[in-house]
């Protein structure tokens, strides 16, 4: 495994993350998760992220969590970061949402008792809440480091402007802050090279969640759609509509990363990789031949110029 430094922190980091977004809730045998975990942590990935609203039934995947680490992992607590969040909808009234102290350090106490953890290692706010000033959500992440809840804070979907923003009040008072979690994929570019450069400037991290687009970016759907797929599931991240205009896209970048002898999922990984201001790529799993074989990603993290043109031109071509 390869560990990445974030500089204002010392903190290190794998290069690979395993989320617990999808495959973690009441719908998988929790025995397919113990292994998917335990392997995953004999791979060298170190870095295990949750959130509060994780699952299905929200919740669940920090309880299947807290489950294994009592089991597996609590011997192994000084070689683990942990993370989790809180900023969606998790528990009815008008305290159960946004960026509020009063919500950000509810959802934390019961992120901990869920996982049965001590201290998160990183907290985030999960989004930026627009009912709640900026400041207001800074104060309640700087709370919950120097409450001894978490020992940095980290924020995951907020614009370049407001993380600078953000930025600013955590320098001012001091708070750890080490982490954005951003949702980036060479189908997803957005505004993240504006964002790294921000971050690289204050000495942050960034990490990607959704590397490979839901299942997009592997040789899934390079044949066309399974009917098993999430896309012709009901999730409201991934339809039909969407995968088919991205199809003529998969399949040329598909073809670099023959060329490359590498996977489709694997090149994908590696280019996220390959710029030093990305800390780590965040990566979901539902059988641990797939966490391996990302892991592989890392075999070949170096791309030519003219490799890194021709995906720009494919990306990027109307």
């Amino acid at each position: 495994m390869k560990y990445n430094v974030i500089p204002n922190s010392g903190l290190k980091i794998p290069a690979i993350s395993l989320g617990f977004w999808h495959n973690f809730g009441d719908e998988t045998p929790f025995y397919k998760q113990r292994e998917i975990v335990r392997g995953a942590f004999e791979l060298g990935i170190t870095h295990f992220d949750l959130a509060n609203n994780y699952g299905p039934r929200p919740g669940a995947a920090e309880e299947n969590f807290g489950k294994i680490y009592a089991q597996d992992l609590r011997p192994y607590r000084d070689e683990l970061v942990i993370s989790s969040k809180a900023g969606y909808d998790m528990w009815q009234g008008p305290y159960g949402d946004g960026g509020s102290k009063k919500y950000i350090v509810a959802s934390c106490d019961q992120s901990l008792a869920r996982t049965g953890l001590d201290y998160f290692d990183i907290f985030y706010s999960h989004r930026r809440d627009p009912e709640t000033p900026l400041a207001a959500t800074a104060e309640a992440l700087d709370y919950i480091v120097r409450s001894g809840r978490a020992l940095y804070v980290g924020i995951s979907n907020y614009s370049p402007a407001d993380t600078k923003e953000m930025i600013g009040y955590f320098e001012e008072m001091k708070t750890p802050f080490v982490l954005h979690q951003t949702n980036y994929s060479l189908l997803n570019q957005g505004d993240n090279d504006q964002l790294k450069e921000i971050l690289s400037q204050h000495g942050a991290g960034c990490i990607a969640y959704s590397p490979l687009a839901q299942g997009q970016l592997t040789n899934k759907y390079l044949h066309g759609i399974p009917e098993d797929s999430r896309a012709k599931s009901d999730s409201v991240f991934l339809n039909v509509d969407g995968v088919e205009k991205n199809l003529n896209i998969v399949r040329q970048l598909n073809e670099v990363a023959i060329q490359r002898g590498q996977t489709l999922a694997e090149m994908s990984i590696a280019w996220l990789l390959q710029d030093k201001r990305m800390t780590s790529v965040i990566v979901g799993a539902s059988r641990l031949s797939q966490l391996k074989d990302n892991v592989a990603a890392l075999n070949n993290l170096e791309f030519s110029k003219e490799e890194l043109a021709k995906i720009d031109h494919i990306v990027n071509a109307k």
